[in-house]
């Protein structure tokens, strides 16, 4: 039975996606700038979905998933950081699963199907370095069914959150993963919280991180700011965006698959406000691998999604790290403002 979870709760949250069967999950975390990236794979295939909400998207191969479309099955799914250029740790993820022999067999040889999104961390030092496609192989050499490292690693290693009122004012974001079994069927979801806006306990809406004070000793809250009329400061166009994946054991159609990822945004609107804005390019991903032999209903499996997303999110910000760039203002994680 789900219930209400406190903060302690949300911190010792025991699931993550790799408890989904049919899963691997690796990261790459390039240690001399904070940005990498993040491989979930479906080495068998699995069906697939997207939506994405943000008005400025990054993204690789996300038409495919429209249910109407021809291809049934994809292979994998990468999120990374780098921008556009990140775009490019997919490449790798394929040429990875094309070695072990996976993919959509064309006759002449297999041909990988692997969908990418990327958030934007590029201000966060020499941006000349990004996830590239060798960083994509890595993370898909050290993808396994062990659960994934959290917080200031992978497509996550270079969030930030709480830019609204700019850059200096923010805070260190990061990845998170959940997942919640019901009946012998996982739903499980990794999240990069990269957000605009700020992020809050989606149980009992206490302020985690964003946007701080003037003086950077104190959260301000935007939401607030915003209501009383404040101006948010001009904010360069796609700098943002949460990328995540919700995937399944269950058995599910192409067409399922494209509403869970639609719902799976329900949590992200539990944990960050704003969310979706222009300035972002939030998009979630949906995976089924089948494995569970079994569904639940559809209100059930929904559900599961959206919380998982919502926890995953809020351990993003819970486990990142502070961090310290050249020439930048240092940016505090949640764990500095515990010790205040």
């Amino acid at each position: 039975m789900i219930t209400p979870t406190s903060l302690s709760a949300l911190l010792a949250h025991s699931g993550h996606i790799a408890r989904v069967q049919g899963l691997l999950v690796g990261h790459y975390t390039d240690s001399r700038r904070p940005t990498g990236c993040t491989a979930v794979l479906t080495p068998q295939g699995s069906v697939g979905g997207v939506d994405v909400r943000g008005a400025a998207p990054g993204t690789r191969e996300t038409d495919l998933l429209h249910p109407s479309n021809l291809v049934q099955q994809v292979h994998g799914v990468v999120l990374s950081g780098g921008s556009a250029w990140g775009l490019d740790a997919a490449t790798g993820v394929v040429r990875w699963l094309e070695e072990q022999g996976h993919g959509l067999d064309i006759g002449v040889g297999r041909i990988p199907l692997v969908p990418a999104a990327v958030l934007f961390d590029v201000m966060m030092g020499d941006m000349r370095i990004r996830p590239d496609a060798a960083a994509g192989h890595a993370a898909c050499k050290a993808a396994s069914t062990q659960r994934p490292a959290e917080g200031s690693v992978g497509a996550g290693a270079g969030a930030v959150v709480g830019k609204i009122f700019g850059h200096e004012r923010a805070m260190k974001g990061g990845l998170g993963t959940a997942s919640f079994t019901v009946e012998g069927v996982t739903v499980g979801a990794i999240v990069a919280c990269n957000a605009l806006g700020d992020v809050y306990n989606p149980y009992d809406g206490t302020l985690l991180a964003g946007a701080r004070t003037a003086d950077g000793g104190h959260l301000f809250n935007a939401r607030n700011a915003l209501l009383s009329g404040e101006s948010p400061h001009p904010v360069l166009a796609g700098s943002n965006t949460t990328i995540g994946i919700v995937a399944t054991d269950a058995q599910i159609t192409k067409a399922q698959a494209q509403r869970l990822a639609v719902i799976a945004h329900d949590g992200l609107a539990r944990s960050i406000n704003p969310v979706h804005t222009m300035s972002d390019g939030d998009t979630m991903f949906a995976l089924g691998t089948g494995q569970a032999g079994k569904s639940l209903g559809l209100m059930t499996l929904f559900t599961l999604a959206a919380e998982a997303v919502a926890v995953a999110t809020a351990r993003a910000i819970l486990l990142a790290t502070s961090v310290n760039t050249e020439n930048q203002p240092r940016l505090p994680s949640w764990e500095d403002f515990q010790t205040v």
